[in-house]
């Protein structure tokens, strides 16, 4: 297919894509017979969406879409014990991951208890010194004066400290892919269990917890009790479905939308405080979630102390939430500066060996564990390829791993742990982590970058920038960016859409701070709208929409609504540009 505008190399060296003449063609009749707007079929189009679907696609209801708990295995089991265990005051310990999944599984949990009248133990262990999931001694300590453990987000290949626990019972809510055999558990309940159809394996942990606490209702219900209410628990589920880059496809879609619904009535004193350090003064979306309340939630986690961002989603007391989330944003910056570190060395390293192979990866002695995740994620954006970045300390490394959609990370991590070339390794389909000895890093890559490249990883062009479709500055109204955002919410699995403007004049470009630029583009003929290129004089974006002259540039980036004053104006989010 030929590029979309003819784009073959844009300024930042990207080949632009954009809907096949079929895609088009079904977007005019979807526009026609529905008549939704055409930039909006456009999208729905490219999600595969067919006329008859696109009603229920743009207004996702819990009710049709929330799969019956009962379709997870061990889900019965694990619930009825959980609630004779609060109905009889026994004392509950709650194990969790230390990231955005992990915290706020435990902050369902504990959230729950306490509109029960109960409490339960926290336990979440130390990144450096514990490392990730359930170990022999923590398990050991819980169980003498806990009788359930609940392992949330971790636990699935937790043999040996699950087999510690006795006498205590162990449940496990989990997502992680699980090996051939399971813990001696008295329930694990995992939609990525190998016995399991792999129908629900999108479902982040969060979104197990919620499930066994609708059959925890259901149970209490049967015998007369009621139990809390679920929804409004839903802000917690979205933070850690979007902040685990979970696909937002099937009940994703609804348990986020509606859990963006729950945050904007700020009722919970951890994300208010979390948002108003966040300097948040809008309404939060997918975006927010990922790259503002989430980094600063999972900050503690990384480089500081792990339970803070558990602690602080499910504190109930506003002060402590606001001195939690105090806490929180100064580590997020601390984590930045180092962040910044690592990034650029690794970015060096992996550029050396070349960005074209089906993996990136990179190693290095004393980055911190604590960032390599976030840079491997940086990493696999920068080159549209599965991603390694690895952190060796005293001859053994600890990495990191992030995948792009439609390749399968967590099950290669597994399969290359099971060949004996990891120490160990496991995740799900986006993200994974391993162990390696500092001397089988290059084989277990290499290994890592056979079987990436037989699911298809690299095959795309590390360049190429899709679009829905073309615009003209008049026909972008407040009115149609809503329109488009009715197939959100965007992130893992659904990109936010991207149009392309052709031909436009750039005026009023003026720099903002350091590095972002403001502009205004217009068709000649006085349609103008406004736009923001964030960073974009860190590349060769801002000299060239700045440098004068009577060039015309073809535009592409994202929509959105700019609110300032009580005005509401469209804005373009640029991420690219082409001289027309």
């Amino acid at each position: 297919m030929s590029a979309f505008l003819d784009v073959e190399q844009s300024l930042t060296g990207r080949r632009w894509t954009g809907p096949s003449a079929e895609a088009d063609r079904l977007a005019e009749a979807m526009a026609r017979d529905t008549r939704l707007p055409l930039p909006l079929a456009r999208v729905l189009v490219a999600r595969g969406v067919a006329p008859e679907e696109a009603a229920g696609f743009l207004e996702p209801t819990l009710r049709e879409l929330l799969p019956d708990p009962h379709r997870l295995k061990d889900m019965e089991k694990a619930t009825a014990r959980f609630v004779k265990a609060v109905k009889s005051g026994e004392k509950i310990a709650v194990f969790a991951d230390y990231d955005v999944d992990g915290g706020s599984s435990a902050a369902l949990l504990l959230s729950w208890l306490r509109a029960m009248g109960r409490q339960a133990t926290l336990y979440i262990p130390d990144r450096i010194d514990e490392g990730y999931g359930p170990n022999v001694p923590a398990m050991q300590a819980l169980a003498r004066d806990h009788s359930l453990i609940v392992c949330v987000d971790c636990g699935t290949l937790s043999f040996e400290p699950v087999a510690a626990a006795k006498p205590a019972d162990v449940v496990i809510l989990d997502h992680h892919l699980g090996a051939e055999t399971l813990p001696e558990a008295l329930a694990v309940v995992n939609p990525n269990r190998q016995d399991e159809t792999g129908d629900l394996g999108f479902l982040c942990a969060a979104s197990v917890v919620f499930l066994m606490l609708v059959e925890a209702n259901r149970q209490m219900r049967a015998d007369g009790v009621r139990g809390p209410d679920l929804m409004a628990l839903l802000d917690l589920v979205a933070l850690a479905t979007v902040a685990d880059v979970a696909p937002l496809v099937g009940v994703n879609r609804a348990l986020v939308r509606q859990g963006l619904k729950i945050m904007a009535r700020r009722e919970r004193p951890g994300l208010v405080a979390l948002s108003d350090v966040s300097r948040l003064d809008a309404a939060p979306s997918a975006y927010h979630l990922g790259f503002v309340l989430g980094p600063r939630v999972n900050a503690g986690g990384r480089i500081g102390a792990a339970d803070l961002g558990a602690r602080l989603l499910a504190t109930a007391d506003r002060a402590e939430a606001e001195a939690l989330a105090a806490r929180l944003d100064q580590l997020n910056s601390e984590r930045r500066e180092i962040e910044n570190r690592v990034r650029d060395a690794a970015l060096a390293q992996a550029e050396a060996r070349g960005f074209e192979a089906p993996l990136v990866w990179a190693a290095g002695n004393g980055w911190h564990p604590g960032v390599v995740g976030i840079v491997a994620a940086r990493m696999k954006e920068a080159t549209n390829r599965p991603a390694v970045v690895i952190g060796v300390e005293n001859g053994i490394g600890k990495g990191s791993a992030r995948s792009v959609a439609g390749v399968d990370l967590g099950a290669a991590v597994h399969r290359v742990a099971a060949e004996g070339l990891l120490l160990k390794g496991g995740g799900h389909k986006m993200a994974a982590g391993l162990t390696v000895e500092a001397d089988k890093i290059e084989p277990a890559m290499a290994r890592l970058a056979e079987l990436l490249a037989k699911q298809g990883a690299g095959i795309d062009g590390p360049r190429d920038l899709r679009l829905d479709g073309l615009l003209m500055p008049g026909a972008v109204r407040p009115e149609l960016i809503e329109d488009l955002e009715r197939a959100g919410p965007f992130g893992q699995g659904a990109p936010a859409p991207r149009f392309a403007f052709a031909a436009m004049e750039i005026t009023g470009a003026r720099r903002i701070g350091e590095s972002h630029l403001r502009f205004n583009l217009g068709d000649g003929m006085g349609a103008r709208i406004e736009a923001v290129a964030f960073g974009a004089f860190d590349g060769p974006l801002g000299p060239a929409l700045t440098e004068g002259g009577a060039t015309r540039f073809h535009l592409a980036g994202k929509l959105e609504i700019n609110t300032w004053g009580g005005r509401r104006k469209a804005q373009l989010r640029l991420d690219d540009a082409a001289r027309a």
